[in-house]
């Protein structure tokens, strides 16, 4: 598994990361949905169901919320992707593509 959501991007010369999206993540019978409150951010959410702060990206992507903030609109319904195994491949798969 990915643990950096840029992991396997390119830079540019500048040693600037390209633009990337990640791989689709697909929907699940074993999803889990909830409704943001109030401070929800994406890291934190991802502490609390991955056990691990840098899988916020899978939620993003999920969700379409990589805007450049962790920050989550309050009542917002969140698609929770599970499980997360195999993404890892996506990625590489999905940079194998450019």
């Amino acid at each position: 598994m990915a643990l950096e959501r840029y992991e396997h991007s390119r830079k540019d010369k500048d040693q600037k990361y390209e633009t990337f999206r990640g791989p689709a993540i697909p929907r699940s019978n074993q999803d889990l949905y909830m409704f943001s409150r109030e401070g929800d951010r994406l890291d934190l959410i991802a502490n609390e169901f991955y056990g691990d702060p840098r899988y916020w990206w899978i939620i993003a992507e999920a969700n379409n919320l990589g805007k450049g903030s962790f920050a989550v609109p309050t009542g917002l319904q969140l698609r929770i992707p599970k499980p997360i195994e195999g993404l890892q491949e996506g990625l590489i798969n999905a940079e194998a593509e450019r």
